[in-house]
């Protein structure tokens, strides 16, 4: 097994990858509770959701550290999670049993785009400034999402939106979780969401505010309300509609899992020279077939989680840490009876502060240049204030094109970003 994952050579040994895997499961635990949340709001069953969710990070995680030896951990991401729930199901009306069959559409896209040439082109088309803009947009809309599900932030007829009611007991438990987990934070701890989502909860019991549990640990939920319901209505994802939203589950998965490659790479090593990751080709392919795998199970697409990160800062270097990982995933399905405590109250300190962490590409947009500041603020803005992650994106890349023809950089956009405007203009038109 040493020579496998190459202990030697990384420098590491099984001590250090055991306590870097646990390290990383125990960062990104809060994701097994929050995912089925968020997705049991779109309609879809909790419970399976769970088993499908710790099945398809369980999969995707022993895919990573067997195949790819990768120290990475897979699991359903929040983002795409939330554009899920929020923009396709509610916001658009589509039901969860087709916009499951978006999921595993852009499963398999992303594979083949993964196993072929495609990757590179792909990377290269769409403008880096256009990246950061969607991952922080997509941050300030996990973070509106949390503040409204905490109550912190409600509808007005006068304003739109305006203060909740402080005084709620409701709402300061959130307000309770996001002071812990922001502190936690500070103090440097590397599990600050998992420690204050059960300090939340602790809180909430002691209060009456959630209810006690009737059990802890038991066997597995059934998974069969949500297993190959994507497969059974794949042929609907072939409209304008349902095209935007594979193209746009697509994006995330794809720009999200390859920057936390590069982010995870230049920590233990694996980053050459060129740009490219040791092994990135492999880890991308783990993460399309965890999408596949997760979407047929009931989940939304997986990715990679920089709380991966976490891991490798107590030493974690090789494949093995994920193979722990994936482990301990496998493990947490007997521990289903604790989603009736996670409550909207525990989610929302999470969701907000994820939402924050996110936001951290702003720094890296070129905001001295129009053609570049307004497309990209437009998309970051948009997607909170239309409830649409994908409709913020069309709306930026649209007029990206349109700035950059105008200013006279016509030749410097690649076809695919043009192929793309159009696409948006007449998903808008239509």
């Amino acid at each position: 097994m040493s020579n496998y994952f190459q202990f030697k050579e990384k420098q590491t040994n099984l001590k250090t990858e055991v306590i870097g895997g646990v390290t990383t499961f125990l960062t990104m635990a809060y994701a097994l509770f929050l995912i089925p949340s968020v997705l049991a709001q779109a309609g879809l069953p909790q419970e399976s959701v769970f088993l499908a969710t710790a099945l398809a990070a369980a999969v995707g995680t022993l895919i990573m550290g067997a195949f790819a030896k990768f120290p990475l951990a897979i699991a359903p991401g929040l983002g795409l999670n939330a554009f899920f729930t929020y923009s396709v199901c509610i916001g658009m009306n589509i039901p969860w049993q087709t916009a499951l069959a978006g999921v595993l559409a852009s499963g398999i896209i992303f594979f083949l785009i993964s196993a072929t040439g495609l990757r590179e082109i792909i990377i290269k088309a769409i403008p880096a400034n256009l990246k950061f803009a969607v991952s922080a947009g997509i941050g300030l809309f996990i973070a509106f999402i949390g503040l409204k599900n905490a109550g912190i932030v409600v509808a007005n007829p006068a304003t739109f939106v305006g203060l909740g009611d402080l005084t709620n007991p409701s709402v300061l438990l959130a307000v309770f979780g996001v002071i812990v987990i922001s502190i936690l934070m500070v103090r440097g701890s590397n599990i600050a969401i998992f420690i204050g989502m059960i300090l939340t909860v602790v809180i909430g019991m002691i209060t009456g505010l959630i209810e006690i549990p009737s059990a802890v640990i038991s066997m597995p939920p059934s998974m069969a309300p949500t297993f190959g319901v994507a497969v059974e209505n794949i042929g609907e994802v072939f409209n304008p509609q349902m095209l935007l939203v594979v193209f746009t589950l697509l994006f995330m998965d794809f720009f999200d899992t390859a920057g936390t490659l590069v982010a995870a790479g230049s920590k233990v090593g694996l980053l050459k020279k060129d740009g490219s990751v040791e092994n990135g080709s492999k880890a991308l392919l783990a993460d399309s077939v965890a999408t596949c795998i997760g979407s047929v199970f009931g989940t939304t697409n997986t990715t990679a989680y920089v709380e991966s990160l976490s891991g490798i800062s107590v030493g974690a270097r090789t494949g093995f840490s994920s193979v722990v990982v994936g482990i301990l995933f496998l493990l947490s399905l007997f521990f289903s009876p604790l989603l009736t405590v996670i409550t909207t109250q525990v989610t929302a300190p999470a969701l907000i502060i994820v939402g924050s962490l996110i936001c951290s590409t702003l720094k890296e947009i070129d905001w001295d240049k129009s053609e570049i500041a307004i497309p990209a603020f437009l998309t970051i803005i948009l997607m909170p204030l239309t409830y649409s992650i994908g409709e913020g994106i069309a709306c930026g890349f649209l007029t990206y094109v349109i700035l950059n023809v105008f200013k006279g950089n016509y030749k410097k956009i690649h076809p695919v970003m043009y192929c793309l405007a159009v696409l948006f203009l007449i998903y808008f038109i239509v």
